[in-house]
């Protein structure tokens, strides 16, 4: 179909940031890494170490996760969402083997409880969403972890010393740097739609509106799950407006838009992909036909492998498992008045995230290597 561009999973390379997929010298060993909290991105941040190719980068060689083993296995081996996992997966003792490499698995309720130290490590992702304030991450820290990685954009900015959305932005994150947030999933994906509009026009105000699939802190009939009583309704029969930081996540990336972003957010009954709809004032008169060829031609330039553009009659199933940050529909592109803009933003929210992550790992890792 003309004017239709979608890539094929893990086939990506940002010109900006270096993919996760694209050549690079093999470390003279590989990076030791540990994950604390193995639910849906902890699952799919290794998983995209192996489809991607990077277990001589990335060698995941411990998971903590209250579960049990044969539920750590049976949920790697079998994804309701991304299919089953591309290679083996057993059990030997205390230890999970995928494609025959061995992950110690620990079952501790504390950062205190997995002796870090004691494992070698270069880097802990944490994935179990519990730890947002900076004395709480110190603990990771005090217990042996060098570096964490976190999976949530943290409380406040000064939670942790950098927020990394790979691709945009320029914080350099070398040894000094110990507590690393990979911003959220939604951040990840308006994030470089914004800083490439802001750059070629310029943005007077925005407002985000974010349609989320649902998730595990909603329950599947009304019940006594969160403090939040809109998420106490059952997630699979309604359509749930919830609270979202996505506002301080763009202007903490973007300080430039500081004061001119608000945001929203609806859960909706879908188990993943989500979308974006973004109505942008802008500092010069456009069309829906400039902001499409602007967008298009990041996708297939600047912004390889983060954006990716399409004008296909889409649904959201089209983008399950796409590794990237955001896919704008170009066919819902509007433009009213010379300078408002409404675009459609696709996103997996969780494997686009994963791979996000993965990138940001290895990344800090090979700027840190002594």
């Amino acid at each position: 179909m003309k004017g239709v561009r979608i890539a094929p999973p893990c086939a990506f390379r940002p010109s900006r940031v270096p993919a996760v997929s694209e050549s690079r010298a093999t470390p003279s060993r590989p990076f030791r890494v540990a994950v604390n909290g193995y639910g849906r991105i902890g699952r799919c941040f290794v998983r995209a170490i192996h489809e991607v190719g990077l277990t001589d980068v990335l060698e995941v060689v411990a998971i903590n996760e209250p579960a049990g083993l044969a539920s750590v296995a049976h949920l790697t081996r079998f994804d309701s969402t991304h299919g089953r996992f591309p290679g083996t997966v057993a059990v030997d003792g205390d230890d999970l083997l995928l494609e025959g490499r061995r992950i110690a698995v620990t079952h501790a309720q504390t950062p205190e409880g997995v002796d870090w130290r004691a494992l070698g490590l270069d880097l802990v992702v944490e994935c179990s969403g519990r730890y947002t304030v900076r004395e709480q991450l110190q603990r990771f820290l005090d217990a042996g972890c060098p570096r964490l990685l976190l999976s949530n954009p943290g409380a406040h900015a000064q939670d942790v010393d950098a927020t990394v959305v790979h691709g945009v932005s320029r914080t350099t994150l070398d040894e000094s740097v110990r507590l690393v947030s990979a911003a959220s999933c939604t951040t990840n994906a308006v994030v470089p739609v914004l800083a490439l509009l802001q750059e070629e026009v310029g943005i007077e105000r925005a407002l985000l509106t974010t349609l989320h699939s649902a998730m595990n802190d909603q329950p599947l009939i009304d019940g006594y799950h969160h403090p939040e009583l809109a998420r106490t309704r059952s997630a699979m029969q309604s359509i749930i407006p919830v609270a979202t930081g996505l506002a301080r996540g763009v202007e903490r990336l973007l300080p430039e838009l500081a004061g001119r972003v608000e945001a929203k957010a609806i859960r909706v009954p879908t188990h993943n992909v989500s979308a974006i709809d973004m109505v942008l004032t802008l500092r010069a008169d456009v069309s829906a036909e400039r902001i499409n060829d602007l967008l298009r031609a990041a996708a297939q330039g600047s912004y390889r492998g983060l954006i990716d553009w399409s004008d296909a009659p889409h649904a959201s199933i089209d983008f399950n498992h796409d590794p990237h940050s955001a896919i704008v529909d170009g066919s819902q592109t509007r433009a009213c008045g010379p300078r408002m803009v409404n675009l459609f933003v696709w996103f997996d929210n969780e494997w686009g995230f994963a791979n996000r992550m993965v990138e940001v790992a290895r990344n800090w890792l090979e700027a840190a290597r002594p």
